[in-house]
Parts: structure tokens; C-alpha cells; sequence
């Protein structure tokens, strides 16, 4: 088992694709739009990923609501925004509430198709100015309303059986670029963003699963982005934040990025996060990201083990009642 996670092509696993799981023995496997077509098509890929790889093998989505939803109709219901939350709530513990509830039933929708990772929630705070990528996926421009909200989200996550992943720690609400599409810089002094930016994932430093912001914090470490930085690793995720789980990388094939997959791959763990994760399934770009990424053992191999520890209990749950709830709020403020 390395570690890595990947992409797939398409809806089902082609030859090619179940040779490279079984020799390359990714840690997980990541599911996109392009991946999803039905439930039962869904379980059946997901059933297939594990008997490639021969163990019950973690599989994640980016499974937020709002533009962020790689299940959706007709065959899943389509949720909020986070930012919907806090304003469709007359008080902030029923913006709580909402964060939970739909969380919970993302969670159900997930777990019947064997899904059990989602990369949720979003712990940046949006600054005036700050590009739209992340936008109305934070759920407030308050750094402890979106502490709350979020705490909220990964509780009902992990309450269904699914593991959450805080994202984009340190945080991605500063970046005025896209670092899908290029490199964001951030000239922020280091007071300011611990007040703002650092404080949401302070506040979740527990949660077990965290992914790296491909983004240059200029008053830490003006050479390279988080994800490659042993300076932003080390003295802040690490250490002022005091986040102790798996941390993954963002998607490795982001234009942020530069330089060969592998190098990619090996400056990431050296940096210091325990996973590496390609998105695209590009095999000839995720070959080289495996070759990069060392046998998941030791630390990092602890931190993944923890990670799945939370959802080894689903907590009873009707979600009939669940929704009932959630659309009274949600439908009202639409």
C-alpha cells in the first residue's frame, strides 16, 4: 500500500485501471462526475475498487452541495451551498443545525453506494477581493462562524459513517487567484492570518483528514506553496494550528503545481504530508505520482488507520424526518 490516492476514468474499471490498483496499491480512490452515472452503477464501481485492490480500501468524493456536488439529480438530491446555511438561519446554532442535517443526509446518500470519505468541509474564510473559487463554499466571512459550521458538517459526516477532510488547510479564502488554473500568492502578514485564516482549522485541529492549500503564504514561506513547503508543514500546520491527522495534497495535476508528477509527488511527502492525491485519472501522469509516493508505514500509516476510525459506527437515523426538517428551513429561504 503507497501513499497516494487516484482518479479513475470513467464508470466502471477498465483492464488497464485494475492492473494498475493491484500493482501500484493506491492507499484510496477518488470518484468524480465523469465516474457517476446511477446508485447501482456507483456501488458496483466502488465494489470493483475494493476487490482490485483486495481490502475494504477508503473511496472519497468532493461531495460539498452548492457547485461542488459530483452526485446530484435526478438520481441524488442537490444541496445548498455551505454558505446557504447562515443565511437561510434565523440564529447561528440553527445555521449549526443545517450544516449538521445536511452533512447527515450527504453522508446517508454516500454510504449506500460505498463512499466513505468526503472532502468536507471547507474551513476558509473568504477576504474582500479574494478570487471566487472558493466563494459560497466557506460557510461565513467570519473565521468562528465558519469554525462552527464546519465542526457542525464533519459531526453529521461522521455521525453517517462517512470521514471528513477539512479543506484547504492553512486556508484558501485569501487566494486571489485559482490555483486550478495558476499559482495564488498571498502577501498577508502572519498576524492577520492567524486571526482569520488559521483560526477555523485551529478550532477542527481534531478532525482526522486535512488537505493542503496549493498556495504561497509570502510572510511564511515565499519560496513554494503549502503543499510543498516544510516550513508551512512543520511550524503551522503542524505546529500553530496543531493539526495532528492525515494530511493530504491537493489534486498534484493543478496548474499551481509545476515540475514532473513524480517530483511533484516526492516534494509533497517531503514537505511532510502523509498523502499524496491525483485527481484526473491520467494513468501516465498517475504512474509516475505512485513511483513518487513511498509505502504508506509508519506515522503516516498510524494517521490513516486513525482516520477511519470515526466511521466505524453509523448512529441510527431517519432520513425522511431529517429531510422534512432540513427543506422546512432550506425551502423557505430559497
Amino acid at each position: 500500500m503507497r501513499a497516494f490516492i487516484c482518479g479513475l476514468r470513467g464508470v466502471s474499471l477498465d483492464a488497464e485501471e485494475r492492473a494498475f490498483l493491484r500493482e501500484a496499491a493506491p492507499w484510496g480512490v477518488i470518484l468524480f462526475r465523469r465516474n457517476i452515472e446511477t446508485p447501482e452503477q456507483v456501488a458496483l464501481l466502488t465494489g470493483e475498487i475494493r476487490d482490485a485492490l483486495g481490502r475494504q480500501a477508503p473511496i472519497l468524493v468532493d461531495q460539498e452541495g452548492g457547485r461542488v456536488q459530483r452526485l446530484g439529480p435526478p438520481h441524488w438530491r442537490a444541496y445548498p451551498a455551505a454558505a446557504r446555511f447562515e443565511t437561510a438561519a434565523a440564529a447561528a446554532a440553527q445555521a449549526e443545525r443545517l450544516a449538521w442535517l445536511g452533512a447527515r443526509l450527504i453522508a446517508h446518500d454516500l454510504r449506500q453506494v460505498g463512499i466513505d470519505v468526503d472532502c468536507l468541509p471547507v474551513l476558509d474564510t473568504p477576504a474582500e477581493g479574494s478570487h471566487g473559487i472558493i466563494g459560497d463554499r466557506a460557510y461565513s466571512r467570519g473565521p468562528a462562524r465558519v469554525a462552527a459550521m464546519g465542526r457542525a458538517a464533519a459531526e453529521g459526516l461522521m455521525a453517517g459513517g462517512v470521514a471528513p477532510v477539512i479543506k484547504h488547510i492553512p486556508g484558501h479564502g485569501r487566494a486571489r487567484a485559482d490555483s486550478h488554473l495558476e499559482l495564488p500568492v498571498v502577501e498577508a502578514p502572519r498576524e492577520e492570518l492567524e486571526r482569520i485564516d488559521f483560526a477555523p482549522f485551529i478550532a477542527n485541529a481534531d478532525l482526522p483528514m486535512a488537505m493542503s492549500a496549493h498556495v504561497v503564504y509570502t510572510a511564511i514561506d515565499p519560496s513554494a506553496p503549502a503543499t510543498l513547503s516544510k516550513t508551512v508543514v512543520r511550524d503551522i500546520i503542524r505546529g500553530h494550528i496543531g493539526f495532528d491527522g492525515l494530511l493530504m495534497t491537493d489534486d498534484l495535476s493543478m496548474k499551481a503545481l509545476s515540475g514532473s508528477f513524480r517530483e511533484r509527488a516526492e516534494r509533497a511527502i517531503g514537505s511532510g504530508c502523509d498523502m499524496v492525491l491525483h485527481c484526473n485519472g491520467d494513468l501516465g501522469e498517475a504512474r509516475p505520482v505512485a513511483e513518487g509516493a513511498p509505502p504508506l508505514a509508519g506515522v503516516a500509516l498510524a494517521r490513516a488507520e486513525k482516520a477511519l476510525e470515526c466511521i466505524q459506527q453509523i448512529e441510527p437515523f431517519d432520513a425522511a424526518v431529517a429531510m422534512r426538517e432540513f427543506d422546512a428551513v432550506m425551502g423557505a429561504a430559497a
